[in-house]
């Protein structure tokens, strides 16, 4: 059985968090490329992907406050549904053209939130997925929530659950900037680059965050940088031999260099 790699394009590679609906085409051609060139090279490796909402989901989660729960009126959650999915459309389309087998799977189809906490998902399907040499695909969602009402699901709330039960051996975050920095490489003009996270380092960057304020550029309404190291750096507390990656996803065959070796030192690592 070959490695299982979960790989993850975020919102703010794939679209312009700050423009409504725009995606950014090129990128995710390039991607989807790249993605197939890696898949071709090393046919036994288990891929399991996934995509943020960017501007699509984001912008209308955030005109009818549906992260918020109980919304006043559900169209709200109906109208964010409905832009997440026509992102997934599009990303979905443009892998299979390069010669992905990608299925995409609608998370709000089968999740169940408690107060914003995953607690139920669907794993059956991704696993026959990827027993029959298919790529599954999840995205950032909406989500019933027996508390809230619903919720905003986000990709790396997935990808964690489904890391509890399918046990990569690597998950790669792909983005716009290159890891996690000690401020806003967007914004601020002095910041260095994170090598490294583990269990010896992690309180003072979580004190980083705290401190800055963790949101990414753009409209986000799951929380930025600073919820991904921390949903991340918790799973690899469980699974010690798991490491997550942050890079950047705007370097022309990064990500494919990435898939094919393991051992490659880019961006960020979390380790235990």
């Amino acid at each position: 059985m070959g490695e299982t790699v979960f790989l993850k394009l975020g919102g703010s590679l794939i679209t312009d968090k700050r423009r409504v609906e725009t995606p950014r085409l090129a990128v995710i051609q390039r991607v989807a490329k790249e993605i197939a060139s890696a898949l071709e090279a090393n046919p036994e490796l288990r891929l399991v992907l996934g995509h943020g909402s960017g501007s699509f989901g984001h912008f209308s989660a955030e005109r009818h406050k549906i992260y918020q729960g109980n919304p006043r009126d559900w169209r709200g959650y109906a109208e964010t549904a409905a832009a997440a999915q026509r992102l997934n459309r599009l990303v979905t389309d443009t892998l299979l053209e390069a010669g992905v087998p990608v299925v995409s799977l609608q998370p709000s189809a089968s999740a169940r939130c408690h107060d914003g906490a995953l607690v139920e998902f669907a794993v059956d399907p991704v696993v026959t997925l990827l027993e029959h040499g298919l790529v599954p695909l999840v995205y950032g969602d909406v989500a019933l929530d027996d508390v809230k009402g619903c919720t905003i699901l986000s990709t790396e709330q997935i990808l964690v659950f489904l890391a509890r039960q399918l046990r990569p051996q690597r998950i790669i975050v792909a983005g716009e900037v290159a890891g996690v920095y000690s401020g806003d490489p967007q914004r601020d003009s002095i910041v260095r680059l994170l090598p490294e996270i583990n269990s010896r380092n992690y309180g003072e960057v979580a004190a980083m965050f705290a401190a800055v304020g963790g949101a990414a550029a753009g409209v986000d309404v799951t929380g930025g940088m600073a919820s991904k190291v921390r949903d991340f750096f918790a799973l690899v507390q469980e699974q010690p031999t798991l490491t997550v990656h942050i890079v950047t996803g705007r370097r022309g065959h990064l990500l494919e260099r990435m898939l094919a070796d393991p051992e490659l030192k880019e961006g960020t690592v979390l380790r235990y």
